[in-house]
């Protein structure tokens, strides 16, 4: 592609939306509590409700607890919340829920603020184990079960990581053998490597299971099914026969949750615990199934279970949002060196690099706050029912494993950089940081490794491609994407098809010449996943035509370039989300700073990725050494309002539980400052050797 060439007069000026936004006078002022609205979205109400709860110190993490104390006291804490109707908003209302899945997972992630043990806890017994009672099995097991589950008086696992196994789900090795002769299935752990690991309520308090396992009947293995599966007699909380199990022991965080091992050993339940709705055993032991495909019918029934990462979604974004409201509270009250003034030090909020640290990673928990918001509709939307085709489905998978890396990493990035920003007092565990890190660490490998999902992503990118254009060349599509790189990524039933060419949008080039506007943004970000995804394609073309080792030896070649494609998809999909959250703003304040931050989000993607926009000719070397210069200005206009965006958050002092989001450092700072100040009146104030050398200096002149 030929280098863009940059016009001195269009290079080096700011464009007309910046002029505008610096001259027409008067501050823009954010409406603190419509925006604040805006960002608890549709079950607003329910958030409202939640943080509440979150609020109260009876279900809050109580720091220096050892593990086993932490564990019992999480235990307590979930019997709070049945008792306050906080975690049965997603089952059936005939047993007492709501049958609202969207409203109960933005409950739910709000959680993370009081303890994430507690999340994470709540979500093994209601989101996980009783979700794979309502969602795999029948009328039948939900009447059965899910009353006990719901109240507590079954606590319960989600057996479906083994040591061996956990992102390949179906590979597990644990199996569920029907005995025609008794009418019961055969549960067995056959190596150390295929017991269950990891699982939480395993170690303690766990009295069953819903337990993943290879299904064989008539020695035929139908692949993995769900089982419940009584693990400990309730009266003695002892293992039945044939069960056993350890206890993970101390982990990096979550140490609320008792995390342990389970095996089985001949173990044998009815026939009628197999939870049958998507496949079924007769008497008999002949298998059926509403679903033919063996692999439709696995992920169809892995799919019923998304909301975990639907929820670790929100939760990350829910802790970014926590660690920024702290970090910069204090930083607008914390001085140090007075670089402008003989007297006052400098507030850190002032410094560029300060800002630079922490606005871009507000422009982010904003892109991941709104896409998250979308993500949670189209959650609701396929488990109530009102769009559950396959489509839609899909999409939502998709959607779930795109989103859900980029918040968990953020998340870590921002709590460790928010650390770093509070110096000393950040890493003293009353201000959370460190707590809460080490707590959201293990979020980036659960409910789906990042990488693994991200992967996953990229195959659906591809397949989209090749289905888009079947009848084309596949080289001349890529060449075409080179050659015009032109269009936008559209937006279909929530996943953009990166695969739609719209030549009338206008080139990059002309995009490299309006970085600050929506659409030259828009363009450059979906080029790029375009180019890539394009690029990855004509490599693997032809992939599903080799022998199978050749065909992962191509496919391990470009394994990257794939995750890096799936990732670029991710960030637009942000991007999209933030800018379609502005067109909903009607207070023409807040519009415009949320457009500069809508803009800090798209310029810091492009600068991130600079170098590829640079040696695929997207921008000349002269246009990209501007990038940081508009990220520079913008950091100057979102400065006034870095408080506002903080506190339209809405997390109350009852939420941060941090010393340094209290006030006490600028009562402090104005105690100094007073106490020199008056000092300096008074005539008192000992005399700096500095000024003294200055002053003999002059006068030996």
């Amino acid at each position: 592609m030929t280098e863009v060439v940059d016009r001195a007069s269009s290079a080096n000026q700011p464009s007309g939306r910046d002029d505008a936004a610096t001259t027409t006078g008067a501050e823009p002022v954010v409406d603190v509590a419509a925006l604040g609205e805006q960002l608890l979205g549709k079950w607003a109400h329910i958030r409202h409700q939640a943080r509440a709860v979150a609020g109260n110190p009876a279900v809050q993490k109580v720091e220096g607890l050892s593990h086993t104390e932490h564990r019992a006291r999480v235990f307590e804490q979930l019997k709070f919340l049945v008792d306050n109707n906080t975690v049965h908003r997603a089952f059936p209302t005939r047993l007492g829920g709501s049958d609202d899945h969207g409203g109960n997972i933005a409950g739910f992630e709000e959680i993370v603020t009081a303890d994430p043990s507690l999340q994470i806890k709540a979500g093994v017994q209601w989101g996980l184990f009783g979700s794979a009672v309502m969602h795999l099995g029948t009328v039948e097991h939900q009447d059965k079960w899910l009353p006990g589950i719901m109240s507590l008086e079954i606590p319960g696992c989600f057996a479906m990581t083994e040591t061996g196994h956990g992102s390949d789900v179906a590979s597990i090795a644990t199996t569920a053998t029907y005995d025609e002769a008794s009418g019961e299935f055969v549960i067995n752990t056959p190596f150390r490597a295929a017991w269950k690991d990891y699982i939480g309520n395993a170690a303690n308090d766990g009295l069953a299971a819903v337990v993943f396992a290879q299904l064989i009947t008539r020695n035929v293995n139908r692949g993995v099914h769900a089982f419940y599966v009584e693990l400990r007699d309730p009266a003695s909380k002892e293992f039945l026969p044939g069960i056993g199990g350890e206890d993970d022991g101390i982990k990096g965080g979550l140490n609320g949750i008792d995390n342990g091992r389970l095996h089985f050993t001949n173990v044998r339940i009815p026939r009628t615990n197999l939870l049958n709705r998507y496949g079924d055993v007769a008497e008999d032991g002949t298998y059926s199934s509403t679903i033919e495909s063996p692999g439709r019918r696995f992920f169809t029934m892995l799919g019923t279970l998304v909301q975990g990462r639907v929820s670790l979604d929100g939760a990350a974004v829910a802790a970014s949002k926590l660690a920024l409201k702290t970090a910069i509270q204090y930083a607008t009250e914390r001085r140090q060196f007075n670089a402008s003034s003989a007297t006052d030090e400098e507030v850190l909020l002032d410094y560029q690099r300060h800002q630079r640290r922490l606005f871009t990673r507000l422009a982010t928990t904003y892109a991941a706050s709104f896409a998250h918001e979308q993500l949670l509709q189209k959650f609701d939307d396929v488990f109530s029912g009102a769009h559950d085709t396959d489509a839609d489905r899909q999409d939502l998978e998709t959607l779930a494993a795109a989103l859900k890396p980029l918040s968990t990493w953020h998340a870590l990035d921002t709590l460790q950089e928010c650390r770093e920003a509070c110096g000393g007092a950040g890493f003293l565990i009353e201000n959370r940081f460190a707590s809460l890190r080490a707590d959201l660490d293990v979020y980036v490998t659960f409910e789906g490794d990042n990488t693994v999902l991200l992967q996953l992503v990229a195959k659906r990118l591809l397949a989209d491609y090749a289905k888009e254009f079947r009848s084309a060349d596949f080289g001349v599509l890529a060449r075409y994407v080179v050659d015009q790189a032109a269009g936008v990524a559209l937006h279909r039933t929530g996943l953009r098809q990166v695969a739609q060419f719209v030549a009338d949008t206008g080139s990059v080039q002309k995009a490299a010449l309006a970085l600050r506007d929506e659409e030259g943004q828009r363009t450059l970000l979906a080029d790029r996943v375009q180019s890539m995804v394009a690029e990855v394609g004509a490599a693997l073309k032809g992939a599903n035509k080799l022998p199978q080792h050749q065909a992962a030896a191509l496919f391990n070649q470009h394994q990257h370039e794939l995750i890096e494609a799936a990732q670029a998809h991710a960030e637009l999909l942000q991007w999209e989300a933030f800018t379609e959250a502005l067109a909903q703003v009607s207070d023409e304040g807040t519009k415009r700073v949320l457009t500069w931050l809508r803009d800090l989000f798209g310029l810091s993607l492009i600068e991130k990725h600079l170098s590829w926009y640079l040696m695929n000719g997207r921008l000349s070397m002269q246009r990209g050494r501007t990038v940081g210069t508009y990220i520079n200005r913008l950091l100057v206009k979102i400065r006034p309002h870095a408080v506002d965006l903080v506190d339209a958050f809405g997390y109350g002092p009852e939420h941060l539980r941090a010393s340094i989001a209290t006030g006490a450092e600028a009562t402090r700072q104005d105690e100094a400052r007073r106490y020199f100040r008056e000092q300096r009146a008074s005539g008192s104030a000992p005399a700096d050797e500095k000024t003294l050398l200055a002053l003999k200096a002059n006068k030996s002149r």
